[in-house]
């Protein structure tokens, strides 16, 4: 039996998020230019994305760069910023014979405004199709987002519009990038590194987290079928007992 014969189809989770780690110890293990190795990686973006697709995962949340990365060497950054315009534009298409819809999180007004405008142009060429969303995480940071849903919180308190006793987890939901998005289920790292840098802090509170050897431009479909087998194989308690869930 294959690994995809081994997913329960009533038991998918619906929302992934991954982080896509490791395309430079990839390239540099070719003897190659850290670009050379996220030029790479858009091959196993398009694999698990037509994977999440196929199975019917509703939302899929890739970490494609952190505010942090803007520390990175300038080069790198400007040409990552060339491969994310040049790969959007040319996977609108693919997107859309597939019905997938592209959405974007993260402070992405200090994207270059090539890309931003790229970004929403292929964002609103993809608006209508719902078997599967792609989530890019751009420009993102988990901190930089909290920041934000308290100062806009903070702000509604001091404008009469809300009260700060009245502030509860859905408050802090409806104020977060990810507001119109299920909690993710399931998160992947690649490349061996066991944290979740930076990335979904509070929404990530109940996921399973799955980590992988394999570096990004490595990780096929097969390594996503595993992902899921083993996030199915696990039991999600949520605070209760294994008693509790069986009664």
């Amino acid at each position: 039996m294959s690994l995809k014969e081994k997913i329960n189809s009533s038991k998918l989770p619906q929302h992934i998020a991954v982080i896509m780690d490791g395309n430079g110890r990839w390239a540099k293990q070719k003897g190659a230019e850290r670009i050379y190795g996220h030029e790479n990686g858009v091959k196993s973006v398009r694999e698990t994305v037509e994977a999440a697709a196929e199975l019917g995962i509703k939302y899929l949340t890739l970490y494609a760069f952190s505010t942090e990365n803007w520390n990175r060497p300038q080069e790198e950054v400007m040409a990552l910023m060339q491969l994310l315009v040049h790969t959007i534009s040319a996977e609108t298409k693919t997107l859309n014979e597939n019905n997938i819809r592209l959405a974007a999180i993260g402070d992405l007004k200090s994207l270059p405004s090539d890309c931003y405008n790229e970004l929403q142009e292929a964002i609103k060429k993809t608006a209508g199709n719902n078997r599967t969303t792609l989530v890019l995480a751009l420009s993102y940071s988990s901190r930089w987002e909290i920041i934000n849903a308290v100062k806009e919180i903070a702000q509604k308190v001091q404008d009469g519009l809300m009260q700060a006793s009245t502030i509860n987890e859905d408050t802090i939901n409806s104020h977060l990038c990810t507001a119109d998005m299920p909690e993710p289920e399931l998160m992947i790292r690649t490349s061996g590194e066991n944290r979740i840098s930076n990335f979904l802090l509070w929404q990530l509170a109940y996921a399973e987290l799955y980590f992988t050897d394999k570096l990004w431009p490595d990780f096929r479909k097969e390594d996503f079928y595993e992902a899921i087998v083993d996030y199915q194989n696990r039991e999600r308690r949520f605070g209760k007992t294994s008693e509790q869930l069986i009664s």
